[in-house]
C-alpha cells in the first residue's frame, strides 16, 4: 500500500459513526460494519468494502450480542432484518482472519519476523514496531520479552496457531512488526484491527495488563515457549 492510500485509510478509519447500540459516536475502527443481504439477513463487513447502507456496533462482544438480543439492526436497515445465533462468533473469526492476513503481508514485505531470537534482537536494536504474543503463550518468556519492549504497544489477541498460520510456521509464540520503512504502515493497521479483535476474545479477571503505548490483552492457558 502507497502512503498516500496508507493516509486515507487512516483517515477514514478515524471518520466517526454512531453505534446502534449504545448510540454514542466513535471513530469507525472501534466499530464493525453490517450491511443487510438480499435475503434480509444481517451481514458482517469488517472490510468495509460490501454495497448497501451500512451499520455500525461497537466492536464488543457483549454490545454485539445485545444487538442481536434486542434485534436493533432493523433500526441501522431501516427494513426487517434477522441476525442469527452465530452472528458474535462469526465476525471474531473475520476479525481474527483480517489480523492474519495483514501479518502475513508484513512478513512478505519483510517488516515481520517471528520466533524468539529474531524478536528479541529487533528489540535490543531499538527497532519501532510492535511486539506480539501468544495470547496461550508460556507467562515467564512473554514477561523477558515484554519487558524489553519498554513502551512499544504489545498485542496479544492472537493465538500460538494463528500466528504461526500468518508466519506459515508450525509453532509462533513471538513476533515483531516493525514499523519503519515502506511496510511500516501495516503496523499501525494491525494493531487498529487486534483493538477490534481484543473485543471479542473472551478475558476473565486479571486478564487485561496495561501497556504504555497499547493495551496487552492476556490469555488463558499457558504454551511452551518457542
Amino acid at each position: 500500500m502507497s502512503r498516500r492510500r496508507e493516509a486515507a485509510a487512516a483517515e477514514a478509519a478515524e471518520s466517526e459513526r454512531r453505534c446502534l447500540v449504545t448510540r454514542e459516536s466513535a471513530p469507525r475502527s472501534g466499530l464493525v460494519r453490517f450491511v443487510a443481504g438480499p435475503d434480509g439477513s444481517v451481514v458482517p463487513d469488517v472490510d468495509e468494502r460490501l454495497p448497501g447502507r451500512g451499520f455500525w456496533v461497537t466492536a464488543d462482544r457483549a454490545v454485539l450480542r445485545t444487538a442481536v438480543a434486542r434485534r436493533l439492526f432493523g433500526r441501522g436497515a431501516k427494513r426487517p432484518v434477522t441476525a442469527d445465533d452465530g452472528l458474535v462468533e462469526r465476525v471474531e473469526a473475520l476479525l481474527a482472519r483480517r489480523c492474519v492476513e495483514l501479518l502475513a503481508l508484513a512478513r512478505r514485505s519483510g517488516a515481520a519476523v517471528a520466533g524468539l531470537a529474531k524478536v528479541r534482537q529487533a528489540l535490543e536494536a531499538g527497532r519501532p514496531g510492535v511486539l506480539l504474543e501468544a495470547s496461550d503463550g508460556a507467562e515467564d518468556g512473554r514477561a523477558r520479552l515484554r519487558a524489553l519492549a519498554g513502551d512499544r504497544p504489545v498485542v496479544a489477541v492472537l493465538t500460538a496457531a494463528e500466528l504461526a498460520g500468518a508466519f506459515g510456521r508450525e509453532h509462533t509464540v513471538h513476533g515483531f512488526v516493525d514499523s519503519g520503512g515502506p511496510g511500516g504502515g501495516l503496523a499501525d493497521r494491525l494493531r487498529r484491527e487486534a483493538d477490534r479483535l481484543g473485543g471479542f476474545r473472551v478475558m476473565t479477571p486479571g486478564q487485561r495488563l496495561e501497556n504504555p503505548a497499547g493495551a496487552c490483552i492476556e490469555g488463558a492457558g499457558p504454551l511452551m515457549d518457542g
